[in-house]
């Protein structure tokens, strides 16, 4: 008599797309009460010094009206195992039922990650446009002196983001410069490592970072040279919203290769922790580049640094190492960071080739190679160049 098949139980990974909800505008704080309210009564709002002092007065008066009784913690030195400790006993003596961090990455990533361990909600509402950590179900962690160790994927994305761009035109141009290379490294990364996907999510991830790309290269530019305008907010959403959700649908995969692995290298180096995390992950895009012309004989990959040089110039995007400040870097310093980019769980290993640390070394000191492109003796406009897409070039 022929038996039933026996059961076999396999855990179904979750999607974190997005948060629960969403608010955005010019003075999205002022009306966000009933939005705070349903999540709790006593927050623990967490940022740095710049951030909580351009939080507190338009917050504090809405805390009050809903009857809310917060308290703030400074997430300060860093996004690391001590402060996130003090921010553990923090949230706890204030008997915290809610979390509401503010800030650019790494003091959302405390946040999220201290209300993930605790299983509360958390709100986020970030101060610039440096990132999307606001939106997204991750928080990377660092040492004290801002080295990278490790990520943590969350269970799930925030409970609520409120982004207020009265709040995020306070921060400095520089930072919303290192949103835009931080989310237009969603493309290329997206790109050389989930091009050929046809799982339904990841292809939508891949077409959205298409998208993004072209968002960032054609309207940056003048959104920068008119901060507060209609197209510093599009890219502002570009880069907090936009680049969350392409995470979110493609995963880790459309969310980090070489670029970011090069970052985390990077921060390993003490004369790197001056410059933000999209700077250097944009200097990554450049080596990841390199890395598939000297490797793969790319001349798809040469044409997109050419128009990605370009773009940096056009921008202010570093495009060199010594334009991170490390051109006086040793051999030593360079071969950790290489080596760091490389380790056996880095996630470098998503490209479609194997990479050592003496290549990543070669990459990172011939960003400015010469490369062939399509680019007018002038500098012609960006949108004269090829495309890249990972496997063809195509013109806009």
């Amino acid at each position: 008599m022929p038996t039933a098949p026996i059961a076999v139980t396999v855990p179904i990974p979750a999607l974190t797309i997005a948060p629960a909800r969403v608010t955005r505008g010019w003075g999205a704080i002022a009306q966000a009460g009933a939005e705070l309210a349903r999540l709790g009564k006593r927050p623990l709002i967490i940022g740095g010094d710049r951030s909580l002092a351009a939080l507190l007065p338009p917050l504090q008066p809405i805390l009050e009206q809903i009857g809310a009784k917060s308290t703030a913690a400074n997430y300060l030195p860093d996004c690391c195992e001590s402060s996130l400790e003090r921010l553990r006993v923090a949230a706890k003596s204030h008997r915290a039922d809610y979390m509401i961090g503010t800030g650019g990455g790494k003091a959302l990533d405390a946040a999220k990650l201290v209300a993930h361990q605790l299983k509360i909600p958390i709100a986020t509402i970030p101060s610039s446009g440096a990132t999307c950590a606001a939106w997204t179900a991750l928080s990377n962690v660092y040492s004290e002196s801002g080295a990278f160790l490790y990520d943590v994927t969350l269970d799930r994305c925030p409970d609520l983001l409120i982004l207020d761009y009265q709040l995020v035109l306070t921060a400095p141009t520089r930072t919303l410069v290192a949103g835009i290379g931080d989310a237009i490294a969603k493309w290329y990364e997206a790109a050389i490592s989930s091009g050929r996907s046809e799982q339904t999510t990841i292809v939508a991830a891949v077409q959205s970072a298409r998208v993004l790309r072209d968002l960032l290269l054609q309207k940056s530019a003048e959104a920068i040279a008119q901060p507060g305008g209609p197209l510093w907010q599009e890219v502002v959403d570009a880069s907090v919203l936009m680049a969350g959700v392409i995470g979110g649908l493609g995963g880790a995969q459309c969310r980090t290769v070489a670029a970011h692995a090069i970052h985390n290298g990077l921060t390993h180096i003490s004369a790197s922790h001056g410059t933000l995390h999209g700077e250097k992950v944009a200097l990554g895009i450049l080596a990841q580049l390199r890395l598939e012309e000297m490797i793969q004989g790319s001349q798809l990959a040469a044409a997109a640094r050419a128009q990605l040089l370009s773009f940096y110039e056009a921008i202010g995007l570093p495009r060199c190492l010594e334009d991170l400040g490390l051109g006086q870097m040793t051999l030593q310093d360079l071969k950790q960071a290489a080596e760091l980019a490389c380790h056996e769980r880095s996630d470098i290993h998503h490209l479609p080739f194997p990479v050592s640390a003496d290549q990543v070394m070669a990459a990172l000191v011939s960003t400015l190679a010469p490369c062939r492109s399509s680019f007018s003796p002038d500098g012609g406009p960006i949108a004269a160049a090829p495309i890249y897409t990972g496997e063809e070039v195509t013109q806009p």
